[in-house]
């Protein structure tokens, strides 16, 4: 829970000069997902020290997840936002309200419930049709990207999250169906690469255009409901005994705060300078 905690921290914090970089970047053609984007967005200090916060991020989710359940690291994962709003006050000098503040506090007490009621990880390996499953989702999220350029302003932001939340759900669930990183024969090894690469193309693409507060919203939605029910159904994840209600509350509890604070996905307007 702490390695889920400090992953946490990592990606909140990156999401803050992530933002603020994919703003400053030079704005592309077209509204869907720009692939170019990335490059520019790569000229600002601010966005390869996110870069950077997100490999050890990613690093200590990939521990958490050979040790708890997927809806325990799910919903510190949402609980980014709440490390977004907190970052986002004291380096783009964002102002909380006391709102705010309480969701930040209501984020607090729903992971704290899930630390009090989750149990082990489920031993239950996972099927090849749900590996090759992982893989066919992994695919989809890239004709998302491509189909959410035709789409209006709003319902844009809100598709290009949720395809960026679902990319990053893949990822979550197909390190719990890798054994080896050599064996190359299984499909959920390149489900985590393309589902992991898809999910930050749209996401960066969804923090330069349109609704940045929706496509977060979409975002949390997307990496911890579809993920969580894969790990109970399918993984054999499980709570401690007698608390289940207290795991679903919690759960429940910390997406709701995190959907609350979504508008802190969104940095203010700034220059292309690269400082």
């Amino acid at each position: 829970m702490i390695c889920a905690l400090a992953s946490s921290v990592c990606f909140g914090t990156a999401s803050v000069y992530q933002a603020a970089a994919a703003r400053a970047a030079e704005p592309g053609n077209g509204s869907g997902v720009d692939a170019a984007l990335l490059l520019r967005a790569l000229r600002q200090w601010r966005y390869i020290l996110g870069l950077g916060l997100d490999a050890v991020g990613f690093g200590l989710q990939i521990v958490a997840l050979r040790s708890l359940p997927i809806y325990a690291v799910g919903a510190a994962l949402a609980a980014s936002l709440a490390v977004t709003a907190v970052v986002a006050s004291r380096v783009l000098d964002v102002r909380l309200a006391r709102s705010e503040w309480a969701a930040v506090g209501v984020v607090v007490a729903g992971l704290a419930m899930l630390g009090l009621a989750s149990g082990e990880e489920g031993h239950t390996t996972g099927s090849s049709a749900l590996r090759w499953s992982m893989l066919g989702v992994a695919l989809a999220i890239l004709l998302v990207g491509v189909a959410a350029g035709r789409l209006p302003g709003r319902a844009r932001a809100l598709v290009l999250g949720l395809g960026a939340g679902v990319g990053f759900g893949v990822v979550e669930v197909a390190v719990r169906l890798i054994d080896s990183v050599t064996d190359f024969t299984n499909p959920a090894l390149y489900a985590l690469l393309i589902g992991g690469g898809s999910a930050f193309l749209l996401l960066t693409s969804a923090l330069q255009r349109g609704s940045v507060t929706t496509a977060t919203a979409g975002m949390v939605i997307g990496e911890t409901i579809g993920p969580a029910l894969v790990g109970v159904v399918w993984l054999g994840d499980r709570t401690r005994d007698g608390l289940g209600w207290l795991a679903i509350l919690g759960f429940a509890v910390a997406v709701a705060g995190a959907l609350a604070l979504a508008r802190f996905g969104e940095a203010p307007n700034s220059s292309p300078s690269g400082d």
